[in-house]
């Protein structure tokens, strides 16, 4: 229908406005296209914390070298990930072989290219002769510096000629290494520059010292902390088996090398025994030195692959103990949700309790469910406040943060709180209780229930009316036992002054009467007039007070027909309406006396 778009029918002929707003929808839709598209960037972005980057060869980004130093780099980065005692033994135990079998890598590099023949043409040929003559040139020179008197202006020129020579031979060198492809120069670079980071992570004092791992995992007192810890423990795990497995595929890769050069080895020994006889002593001695080189690299790959082989042990050894910790995370996670059960149960409980006490408080069925609501609201606000103590802990500033909720609460909650205190005091010595007659904040009536929060009267009126109800309920906050007032009438030595009039006729002497009717009351209210006086005098004793008197008294006041009697007399508030009733009865039989008598 025209005009109903973005509307929805309801029955009866009226339109229903839509759960969500146009700005709302906006935004809604807007918030979950970027949650589409950061859960779409995280799961192509998730690879880059799934290993360690560097094991993958040729990443891109990733610094080539000519010596490979991914067996340090691996150790020194699952060093960092290290958190228990034990961990971390593994890591310094990983740390030393990787540093060994790192420095053995470089020098089986740089035996391997001395262990090349290369065969110089053309441009690298003429770097060489280069080579030689400046090398040559460096020796005179320096055989010069040493001929000069020291301090003379000779010495200055020899030094700066002898500069200027080696560097022609350093950057000759850099050439024919260049030419020739000769990789010694390049790695003796790399080995430099290892050396002096190794320098400052020794300075730095590597792996620092952790607990053991009960301790070191009982740190996690939330169970949102043993969760982190539960998947940290997984990716350690991965981790380590993923170096676990690059080394021994790098023990498995120098042991094919291996058994290659011990075979050319071999087979050089066994050339050059075959050719002894014929072959020249410069050629034999170069053959030999060639051997003695291979054998050396023999040694070194056997050294490399035992390496090898013992890294693969501690990462295997370091995954174990992994294995162990996560047992401890899955007990401690497993007491934790036990907890939070022990929390629901609990809370259950209660709020079945807190539902039946005020169900037994009250005979009104929705004051019933309303006291229910509240309670179990409470109850469940409660366990909601365990679970999440219990789940993510107690903030850092605890304190700071109980003491302005505190207060906030008493703020926002004051009359309640009030009310509370002042069911205690109610409920106490000096307190009212179901069917006392009372008088609170100037309203009388009879309690016909006290709640934890509330006291219902049921309205009598003024206690100088007659006292009959008035059919009205009147509830008050309990608050007023400490800041409002109230009277009870109904306990022990609760007195109080009551009035009733007569009214006296014009031709009757009002003086006179006045007398009769005080003798009537007062001879039938002596002995109440009596005890009045004694309780309070013991009680103006005890504090200090002035003495009261009890006794009645007849006032006289004008009235259109004649003149009105008021009189008053003590008595005791349960008895007040018969009280009056009998002296009313008792008056009017006296002057009923003595007007015949008139």
């Amino acid at each position: 229908m025209k005009g109903s778009r973005g509307r929805n029918t309801v029955q009866g002929g009226g339109t229903e406005s839509p759960l969500l707003g146009k700005f709302a929808r906006t935004t809604l839709t807007v918030l979950l296209v970027a949650l589409g598209i950061g859960l779409a960037i995280a799961w192509r972005t998730n690879d880059a914390m799934a290993d360690l980057p560097f094991l993958r060869k040729g990443m891109r980004g990733q610094e080539k070298t000519l010596v490979d130093e991914t067996p340090w780099k691996t150790a020194q980065t699952l060093a960092a990930l290290a958190v228990s005692q034990e961990e971390l033994t593994f890591a310094r135990q990983a740390e030393r072989l990787a540093d060994h079998e790192v420095d053995q890598a470089f020098a089986t590099a740089l035996r391997e290219q001395n262990l090349k023949q290369r065969t110089l043409t053309g441009e690298a040929l003429e770097l060489q002769k280069k080579v030689t003559q400046l090398t040559a040139l460096v020796a005179s020179d320096q055989v010069a510096l040493n001929s000069v008197a020291k301090g003379s202006d000779d010495e200055d020129i020899a030094k700066a000629q002898l500069g200027l020579d080696q560097d022609q031979l350093d950057d000759a060198k850099g050439d024919l290494a260049r030419a020739s492809g000769d990789e010694r120069g390049a790695i003796q670079q790399e080995l430099t520059a290892r050396e002096a980071s190794m320098k400052q992570y020794d300075a730095a004092g590597g792996v620092g010292n952790g607990q053991v791992a009960v301790l070191a995992v009982s740190r996690y007192r939330t169970l949102s902390g043993l969760v982190t810890a539960w998947r940290s423990q997984n990716n350690r795990y991965a981790l380590v088996l993923q170096a676990q497995a690059a080394a021994q595929s790098d023990a498995a890769n120098l042991t094919t090398q291996h058994n290659a050069l011990e075979q050319a080895a071999t087979t050089s020994g066994n050339s050059a025994a075959a050719n002894a006889g014929t072959m020249a002593s410069s050629d034999r001695l170069t053959g030999l030195k060639r051997m003695a080189l291979q054998r050396e690299l023999v040694t070194l790959y056997d050294d490399r692959i035992a390496t090898e082989n013992r890294l693969a042990d501690v990462y295997g050894r370091w995954a174990t103990q992994l294995t162990l910790q996560h047992r401890i995370v899955a007990h401690l996670i497993v007491v934790q949700v036990m907890i939070v059960l022990v929390i629901l149960i609990i809370g259950i409980v209660l709020s079945a309790l807190a539902r039946r006490i005020a169900e037994r408080e009250t005979a009104d069925r929705r004051r019933a469910r309303t006291l229910s609501w509240i309670a179990r609201l409470s109850v469940q606000g409660v366990m909601l406040l365990a679970i999440l103590m219990v789940v993510f802990g107690s903030p850092s500033q605890l304190s700071t943060v109980i003491g302005l909720v505190t207060a906030g609460l008493t703020v926002a909650l004051q009359d309640f709180i009030l009310a509370f205190v002042g069911w205690f005091i109610l409920m106490g010595k000096s307190g009212v209780g179901v069917g006392d007659a009372v008088e609170i904040n100037g309203v009388s009536g009879e309690v016909v229930e006290i709640g934890v929060f509330r006291t219902t009267l049921l309205e009598t009126g003024n206690w100088a009316s007659a006292g009959h109800p008035t059919g009205r309920r009147v509830a008050f906050n309990n608050k007023y036992a400490i800041s409002g007032q109230y009277f009870n009438f109904s306990t022990s030595g609760q007195w109080l002054w009551d009035e009733f009039t007569v009214t006296v006729p014009v031709d009757q002497d009002v003086a006179a009467t006045m007398g009769r009717v005080l003798k009537t009351v007062t001879e039938a209210t002596a002995e109440d007039a009596k005890a009045a006086e004694a309780e309070w005098a013991q009680v103006s004793r005890q504090r200090g007070l002035s003495q009261f008197s009890a006794e009645p008294a007849v006032n006289v006041r004008p009235a259109g027909s004649g003149a009105e009697l008021v009189v008053r007399y003590v008595t005791r508030a349960a008895g007040r309406f018969e009280r009056r009733s009998s002296l009313s009865e008792l008056v009017l039989k006296t002057l009923r006396v003595e007007a015949p008598a008139k």
